[in-house]
């Protein structure tokens, strides 16, 4: 009978899943909801990762004997944490195998193919991985609350609180400013009141206005991009020290500031060769062939 592979990329935002067969060409996919191990209980994550499940066989018009012999691999935000990982990893899934990987693994596994090489993931959440002769250097990926220092989440919280000082009258305030406070009810109460409910993707749904605002040159959205710089360049610093010779730039908002971070880095940093769920696919396959 014929073995497939799921990939999924399980993100604070969305989360993609694609099937592929033993070449893994791949056969469908399909776009669900955030998938962090860490917000709640994981009840969220654990049930859209059931869901783009069921909706990738049904979409390729397969049935539950496929799945039965799949071999799956989840690549999540939030699965740094080790309980978190093992909490997944113990959960019930409808295939013959299911590894459960943090997103920077399988995000670096793709971005290289699996030769050595850095990444660092700069969507909702941040995080990096270099392979450099064989052995891994994890960085980051602790969390919007004490880390995730060059994340859409984190960036965007200080967006956020530069809008409510502005509107305090604390510092100059500019038409992104403006903007962002409108998205966000246009008073003082309005913004606490979001703030008090805002999950890290909340605050990364800042960011697609604070990039228009800074193509436009506004004062503050091009102050906040030297921030995000400063953040990025630490990163590649890090990797540099631990012999990286490369690093792949992932992630929905990495991919926008890549041709800056070019720029500014030159050959060092560039595109990933493949996406995270091709990376998981190759985590799946290399499973199968080697069990």
């Amino acid at each position: 009978m014929q073995k497939f592979y799921l990939g999924i990329d399980g993100g604070g935002t969305n989360c993609r899943a694609r099937l592929a067969d033993e070449n893994l060409n791949t056969i469908a996919q399909v776009k669900g909801g955030p998938a962090n191990t860490t917000i709640g209980d994981g009840s969220q994550a654990y049930g859209s990762i059931i869901d783009v499940s069921a909706k990738v066989f049904e979409e390729a018009g397969l049935g539950d004997a496929e799945k039965a012999n799949t071999v799956a691999c989840l690549g999540l935000a939030g699965a740094h944490l080790e309980s978190s990982k093992r909490d997944f990893a113990a959960r019930e899934y409808p295939f013959a195998k299911t590894l459960v990987h943090n997103d920077v693994e399988t995000a670096r596994e793709g971005a290289h193919l699996g030769e050595d090489g850095a990444v660092l993931i700069v969507g909702t959440g941040s995080a990096g991985l270099a392979k450099v002769d064989g052995k891994f250097h994890p960085v980051g990926g602790w969390g919007y609350h004490i880390s995730d220092t060059a994340s859409g989440a984190v960036l965007g919280r200080a967006l956020a609180r530069r809008t409510i000082e502005a509107i305090d009258g604390l510092r100059d305030g500019s038409a992104l400013t403006t903007a962002i406070a409108e998205k966000l009810g246009n008073t003082q109460d309005a913004l606490m009141a979001w703030s008090f409910k805002a999950w890290p993707k909340d605050f990364a749904s800042i960011i697609p206005m604070f990039v228009e605002f800074y193509e436009n040159g506004d004062p503050i959205a091009l102050e906040m991009m030297e921030f995000e710089h400063r953040q990025i360049d630490k990163f590649a610093a890090w990797f540099r020290k631990r012999g990286a010779k490369k690093l792949a730039i992932v992630g929905g908002f990495g991919e926008r500031l890549l041709p800056l971070l070019q720029e500014r880095h030159g050959e060092f940093v560039r595109g990933a060769k493949a996406d995270a769920q091709h990376g998981a696919l190759l985590m799946a396959q290399s499973y199968a062939q080697n069990s």
